[in-house]
């Protein structure tokens, strides 16, 4: 089936940088993000399926038209920051040698076989991602990785990537466009829903909002939500700091990671999306306190989250 959601378009945010925001927030949900130059353009990312990637290329040709997409950066290794790349296969690809990681275990095929599962887990992933179409995704990886920190030049418009480390996922990147005043997050920022911190450690998810919090920008795009500016990175930062908090004093107290998830409260954070994502963000908290605790893989990471959202 074809997907069934479609994207607002663009959104021009002055200065040669532009936002691609969807019509619908949620899993999967994700914002892109277009730099362009003198006869060539940067993309931020590319979709969750084919049809949603299609129309937002279709929706910049008037931007890329004169300036076509000579590179992507994809931010980190999740599938709805990547699974378009196909469509711009002929584009110099570059993503942190951590993303590349979690592209090689966690690409279409393995997407593909979680929602087929007859499991807790297959049906909260259907649930949450049954209106994409993965069928004719074919994994594209990157073709150029980086360490640490990079400096375009597209077309005369500089565009810095620094890597942040482990953190939402196994490696990811921001976009800073410093003539521009403008950043784009990937998934260390959200808005409007809850974070979540896949590899950890948390460390790196605040040592990242700090960066972000002392970059000279106006301008912030998210990974989801709306575009906005650094009050929302403050305010991941502070939910990332309550639930270490809490997750570590109920550590401490001996009490299981899956209990710890139901019985925190979230309090000025009640009212994000997504919550059942504490599930996952208390465990990758455990885990940093207990490192003999093994990681989750998808299957059992979205179990955990479908019995917090159905106790």
């Amino acid at each position: 089936m074809a997907s069934l959601v479609s994207p607002v378009g663009p959104v021009d945010l002055g200065r040669r940088c532009h936002a691609w925001i969807p019509s619908a927030g949620g899993w999967g949900m994700s914002n892109a993000g277009l730099v362009t130059g003198r006869g060539e353009s940067l993309l931020v990312d590319t979709l969750f399926d084919l049809h949603l990637t299609r129309a937002m290329l279709a929706g910049l040709a008037p931007l890329t038209g004169a300036a076509p997409i000579s590179t992507v950066v994809n931010t980190h290794g999740n599938g709805d920051h990547w699974f378009g790349n196909q469509f711009v296969a002929h584009a110099e690809i570059i993503a942190a040698r951590g993303s590349l990681t979690d592209m090689r275990q966690a690409g279409p095929a393995e997407v593909r076989a979680l929602l087929a599962e007859d499991s807790d887990a297959g049906r909260f992933a259907r649930r949450i991602f049954g209106r994409f179409d993965h069928r004719d995704v074919q994994p594209v990886l990157p073709n150029r990785v980086f360490d640490g920190e990079t400096v375009l030049d597209i077309g005369g418009t500089e565009v810095r990537l620094i890597d942040v480390g482990a953190a939402h996922s196994a490696g990811d990147t921001i976009v800073h466009v410093p003539s521009a005043r403008t950043v784009y997050t990937g998934d260390i920022v959200f808005v409007g829903a809850t974070p979540v911190v896949w590899h950890g450690p948390f460390a790196n998810g605040l040592a990242a909002c700090d960066l972000l919090l002392g970059l000279d920008v106006d301008t912030v795009v998210p990974g989801h939500g709306p575009v906005t500016t650094k009050k929302a990175v403050r305010a991941v930062r502070d939910y990332l700091s309550y639930v270490h908090e809490e997750a570590t004093a109920r550590f401490t107290a001996g009490m299981p990671a899956a209990d710890a998830a139901r019985d925190i409260r979230l309090g000025p954070f009640a009212d994000l999306e997504e919550s059942e994502r504490l599930a996952v963000n208390v465990y990758t908290v455990y885990r940093e306190l207990d490192p003999g605790l093994p990681p989750l893989d998808g299957p059992q990471s979205f179990g955990r989250m479908a019995c917090l959202a159905h106790p």
